[in-house]
């Protein structure tokens, strides 16, 4: 998670990110959009989980439950910030970093 923080310094992504990860980097810039159009194509639970935390973040919630329901995981009830963890913890815990 260090090395992850650290990065989000650059200006941009490490290319080997996989695309949710990659997503998440951005959205933590401020850059919704940019994280949006990786994750909006993608067809993995990982992309959808992470797909559902940007439309909550837009307050779109309606949309964010379609995606959770497609990641396989709860409707998130914490705080951005404590979601945008938990999300990034755990794909860099499944060796996706």
């Amino acid at each position: 998670m260090g090395d992850f923080r650290a990065s989000l310094s650059g200006t941009s992504p490490t290319p080997s990110l996989e695309p949710p990860l990659a997503a998440l980097w951005w959205a933590a810039k401020g850059q919704w959009d940019e994280a949006h159009k990786i994750v909006q194509d993608e067809n993995t639970r990982d992309a959808a989980w992470v797909h559902a935390y940007l439309h909550r973040v837009e307050g779109d919630l309606g949309n964010a439950g379609y995606w959770y329901r497609q990641a396989g995981q709860p409707v998130a009830k914490d705080s951005l910030e404590a979601e945008w963890e938990r999300i990034v913890s755990a794909l860099l815990g499944s060796g996706k970093a």
